[in-house]
């Protein structure tokens, strides 16, 4: 049958792939990893939308013209007007169909740094990048069980070629799957990421940005431009690959402050009127510019270490991330402004100095670093406080393959390479010179949408076949993807053919102390919701890190779980990790 490959599991590419099945083509999903998601589950603010159903019933009168001015700001010298327009213009759709479609929640909307209006849109729990993600992984999941000659996804297998005919179309790829070296063919998307992480003997990042070599990232180490390296192996045109951009807001483990990954102190922590202070207890920058003018307002003040500092209100609006950094070590909470003050070794006084002179700056709407928008309350020492010590990190690349607004990948030759489309952070000049908070899932959504449908007429133009069976399938297929009842979206998975049941020697039971031993890398368990599981194996295919799980080694880590998980996931995805029930 008549396929088109996507190469990556991240949100671009499972957007694709259900914009695939939308327009009546078969999907062949291969994914370096063994869990898909990529970076996009760690996404912590929200996506970016226009116009949004949510907007205009909070009264907010944003639309995709404002969104394209902003974005060509921040995007400067580099602006491509053409791919700005399609991010910006296709925004609102792109929200409304993940919440017609998937039955998503994304009904809170904020203001991120450089956004004239607030239009990052997130829901009332977990982080958005992961509950979109997963939202979409686990219905094309789904859909590879009950139509597997219409969907196949195979995880861990990588890629390591595109292939080419004589007139120079791309007609499939070369992959390496348990240890064999295997062919497909079709039109192919790369949605394989960027290079935020390539540390490779052939790495982009130290051929075109070589000073930010040694700094940590937030990215998986999956992110070593392979897609990039591939297409530009066949005659593929690249862009901007000098244009990396370093977050202000990694968080800094105290336990651990030169570790290589970090996690990414979410930009909504600022957008909820989050401060950055230096060690004197000084702010020094507008907490709400543009990414990179932060970055370079932190290191130019230099006086480290830096602390992000949220105070009760800003806590509230933002609990849930409070409490999930807390819970990793991560931020630390102070129940009044003397403690806080002890803490950095500075006086109370100075310190009250700092929130008097930021209080009255917001009376006056005149802040002496040029802040326009303000959250509301105002600063007191006898108030809660939560706080982390910053550090910038390696989070985004904004250079990548060259595309036109189709999503087709350009050629040295400046002519689009047939069969070979390109979408989220694989492909460049989408965001200029500088990237703006909650773009990155829309970028993600965006160009999936749009590199499916040009895949798809592709497709269509290639081969009469598709077209013969498209329509029957596409009525049935409607089916598969209307939108579901609430409480179906939110109910657990039941065990079904789909959904293996947990492990039949998950009958042994083991106490705390049992648990507690096996703590260490190589032999690691954990206790979820009375569960025991021995995840050592399933460590290096976790979509957030190895060290998301090594924080729980040996310990009960329901809590945290069941913040970021719903609980199907382990019966779904590591049914073989169950080893025994907790003996309390």
């Amino acid at each position: 049958m008549a396929q088109v490959i996507v190469v990556g599991g991240g949100l671009a590419g499972l957007s694709a792939a259900h914009t695939l099945l939308e327009r009546g083509a078969n999907v062949l999903l291969l994914d370096k990893q063994g869990f898909m998601g990529g970076n996009s589950t760690k996404a912590t603010s929200g996506i970016n939308g226009a116009g949004t159903q949510t907007q205009q019933e909070a009264g907010i009168p944003d639309n995709a013209k404002i969104f394209f001015d902003d974005t060509k700001k921040s995007a400067r010298d580099l602006a491509r007007d053409d791919l700005i327009r399609v991010l910006t213009g296709r925004s609102g759709d792109a929200v409304n169909w993940l919440q017609n479609v998937f039955g998503l929640d994304l009904s809170k909307v904020a203001r991120l740094g450089g956004h004239s209006q607030p239009r990052t849109h997130r829901g009332n729990a977990q982080f958005p990048g992961m509950v979109i993600t997963y939202a979409q992984m686990e219905r094309l999941e789904d859909l590879a069980v009950s139509q597997p000659d219409r969907v196949k996804i195979y995880k861990k297998s990588r890629v390591t070629q595109l292939l080419k005919d004589e007139s120079g179309a791309t007609i499939g790829v070369e992959y390496v799957r348990n240890g064999k070296t295997e062919t497909a063919h079709g039109p192919v998307i790369l949605a394989t990421g960027g290079y935020a992480a390539d540390f490779t003997s052939d790495s982009l990042l130290k051929k075109h940005r070589p000073e930010y070599y040694e700094l940590p990232t937030t990215n998986g180490d999956h992110c070593t431009g392979d897609g990039q390296k591939m297409a530009m192996a066949i005659g593929a045109s690249a862009v901007d690959l000098e244009k990396v951009q370093v977050h202000p807001t990694g968080l800094v483990d105290p336990n651990e402050p030169d570790a290589k990954v970090k996690f990414l102190a979410a930009e909504a922590l600022r957008g909820v009127g989050g401060l950055l202070l230096d060690k004197n207890g000084d702010r020094f920058v507008d907490e709400l510019q543009h990414r990179d003018y932060v970055t370079g307002k932190i290191w130019e003040n230099g006086k480290f270490p830096i602390r992000l500092i949220l105070n009760g209100q800003a806590s509230r609006d933002i609990e849930w991330h409070c409490k999930h950094y807390v819970g990793r070590g991560l931020m630390k909470r102070f129940e009044s402004g003397e403690a806080l003050a002890k803490e950095m070794g500075i006086s109370p006084a100075y310190l009250k100095k700092t929130f008097d002179t930021y209080n009255s700056g917001v009376k006056a709407q005149k802040d002496p670093f040029g802040k326009k928008f303000f959250s509301s309350g105002e600063w007191s020492m006898n108030d809660f406080f939560n706080v982390a010590i910053m550090t910038p990190v390696l989070h985004y690349t904004m250079g990548g393959l060259e595309i036109d607004s189709e999503s087709r990948v350009i050629g040295k030759d400046g002519k689009p390479i047939p069969g070979l489309f390109a979408a989220g952070e694989v492909a460049g000049g989408v965001h200029g010179a500088n990237r703006l908070g909650g773009s990155s899932l829309l970028g993600c959504v965006v160009f999936g949408r749009v590199s499916g449908d040009s895949a798809a007429a592709y497709l269509l133009q290639r081969t009469s076949a598709i077209v013969e069976k498209a329509g029957g399938r596409l009525g049935a297929l409607a089916s598969q993807l209307s939108p579901q009842p609430a409480a179906t979206q939110s109910a657990p998975a039941s065990t079904s053919s789909s959904v293996p049941a947990p492990s039949p020697s998950g009958t042994k039971e083991y106490t705390a102390a049992d648990v507690a031993k096996h703590n260490k890398k190589d032999d690691i368990w954990v206790i979820v919701n009375g569960q025991v599981l021995d995840v050592t194996s399933f460590l290096p295919d976790h979509p957030g890190g190895e060290k998301a799980i090594l924080l729980y080694g040996g310990r009960d880590a329901t809590e945290e779980f069941n913040m970021l998980h719903d609980p199907k996931v382990i019966p779904r995805y590591a049914p073989e990790s169950v080893i025994g029930v907790h003996k309390k």
